[in-house]
């Protein structure tokens, strides 16, 4: 074979090599251009995710300035009209209430009616001058009995410190929870209150006397402890 003759055989598989690689390319633009040319649906997918994730932060940054807007529960009750002192007055019927007391039971007005009823509203369980008045009204407990008038002390605390203000101090009236303000409100005990040059509210130390026909019969309003049992006492005796 002559060297021209080998110079061609030896073009033809290099030749042969670039026609197989044509193919290659037309896959490689195939495939670029497949990729360009995806399914509408994949597309619309994309988007709804991309437009789903944007709306989710949107709704989140909408929540979010919803809770700044709202005040705390702090705030809104400075701010928060107090019940008034005055709501309720003498001879008018008393509200009806239903709330547990000390030992898990519940205690309704209903449960007092055709006798008279004796309500002192204090602050809080187990400070000094609410111990003193729940010690006092404890200490003639079977005077009020024989008037014919039961006794009730009623604050906002919860139970299990009721039950631990109790046993700490032999207590024997019934203590009720009204931690809701539900009672302390509609017997005007709950309102606004200063110290130290700071209002807030609270509940303020009240004294309610119902007579034996449901109505109000008095109204003891910014109590002074010293004393206030027996008053409470002398005016059940009167009625």
């Amino acid at each position: 074979m002559s060297k021209k003759s080998r110079k061609k055989s030896s073009k033809t598989p290099s030749g042969s090599s670039t026609a197989k690689k044509k193919p290659l390319k037309t896959r490689a633009s195939t495939q670029a251009s497949g990729a360009k040319t995806q399914p509408a649906s994949a597309s619309k997918s994309g988007k709804a995710t991309a437009k789903a994730a944007s709306h989710k932060a949107a709704s989140k940054r909408l929540k979010s300035s919803e809770k700044a807007s709202k005040p705390s529960a702090s705030a809104s009750a400075a701010s928060a009209k107090p019940s008034s002192a005055k709501s309720l007055a003498e001879g008018q019927k008393a509200p009806a209430f239903r709330l547990p007391r000390d030992g898990g039971n519940v205690v309704t007005l209903q449960d007092y009616a055709g006798q008279k009823l004796v309500l002192f509203f204090y602050p809080r369980a187990d400070t000094p001058g609410c111990t003193r008045e729940a010690i006092d009204f404890t200490r003639l407990k079977d005077d009020f009995a024989a008037a014919g008038t039961a006794v009730l002390g009623i604050s906002a605390d919860p139970l299990k410190a009721q039950e631990k203000f109790r046993d700490k101090h032999s207590l024997g009236v019934p203590l009720i929870s009204d931690e809701q303000h539900e009672m302390l409100e509609a017997y005007g005990a709950w309102g606004e209150k200063s110290m130290y040059g700071r209002s807030f509210l609270g509940i303020l130390r009240t004294t309610v006397l119902i007579g034996s026909d449901g109505k109000v019969a008095k109204i003891w309003r910014n109590v002074r402890v010293d004393g206030h049992a027996d008053e409470v006492l002398l005016a059940a005796r009167s009625l």
